[in-house]
């Protein structure tokens, strides 16, 4: 039997096998558990570079960049292959922004892989197709991060509900 609100959790939370890509990408944000996804994503060979992406958050006492960077470099990825991006503050810098990087360094992004927040994962990708080249394929790996908020249980909580409603407003 379906629910109400299984529209809702269809668009929202999108997730996609993944391939190997150019770049694992991280939009930023202070939960480990996105660069933790990457960093395996990374070790599995899926990727040579992570890009993590954000700019001073106040909830960390750094930039998002080397919040996640420092989760990185401890589950084992060589610093090197983590690239640098810490001046965005909201997603469509994360997406400007990392592009640029990527420019800079001569990295065509003609397929990426994106690690981030299960209920945030249809609104990054949007706009991360915005930003990138049309050409560019994404693959999706979204990551339960510390709410605990999912596609199974984001209509138990208030705060589930007000977040993810809060990204269908978006």
């Amino acid at each position: 039997m379906s629910n109400p609100f299984d529209c809702i959790t269809d668009f929202i939370f999108v997730e996609t096998e993944v391939a190997p890509a150019d770049v694992i990408v991280v939009p930023g944000a202070s939960h480990p558990q996105l660069m933790e996804k990457a960093a395996s994503l990374y070790k599995q060979g899926l990727a040579p570079f992570i890009l993590p992406s954000g700019g001073v958050n106040p909830v960390l006492e750094t930039t998002e960049w080397e919040f996640l960077r420092n989760v990185g470099i401890a589950n084992g990825v060589p610093e090197e292959a983590i690239l640098k991006e810490d001046q965005a503050r909201n997603t469509f810098e994360n997406a400007r922004f990392s592009l640029d990087v990527l420019q800079k360094a001569g990295i065509h992004p003609g397929k990426v892989i994106m690690a981030c927040k299960a209920g945030h994962s249809r609104r990054a990708l949007l706009t991360y197709q915005t930003v990138f080249p049309k050409e560019t394929e994404f693959f999706v790996s979204p990551v339960i991060d510390k709410t605990g908020i999912s596609k199974d249980n984001w209509f138990l909580s208030e705060d589930g509900i007000r977040r993810i409603m809060t990204e269908v407003v978006f």
